[in-house]
């Protein structure tokens, strides 16, 4: 059966979270991954900010696991918040790396 998986990890790691979209669709699962800023010059407002968060935390929901994104082991507050979400809804949590 085919597994919902959300990514999670910091935006600086974008190129890595594609890579990773990448092989875990290959393998067959439906991967949902964060909404990125396409133009490195746009403007976010707060309230933006704040419904991306909300999206993000909906995608955890709709997911059967999360995929954290580590690089080098970073996890950062927005993200660990995402993981702690994940663990009270009762949703797996794979790592990039190994937890340090």
């Amino acid at each position: 059966m085919m597994k919902v998986v959300t990514l999670c990890g910091s935006m600086r790691f974008q190129s890595e979270m594609m890579e990773i979209a990448k092989k875990l669709a290959r393998e067959g699962e439906c991967v949902l991954t964060p909404v990125y800023m396409v133009m490195k010059d746009s403007e976010i407002s707060e309230e933006e900010v704040k419904r991306l968060k909300l999206e993000q935390f909906k995608r955890i929901e709709l997911a059967d696991e999360i995929f954290v994104v580590n690089v080098d082991g970073y996890v950062g507050e927005s993200t660990m918040a995402e993981i702690e979400f994940a663990e009270r809804n009762g949703k797996r949590v794979r790592w990039m790396e190994s937890r340090k």
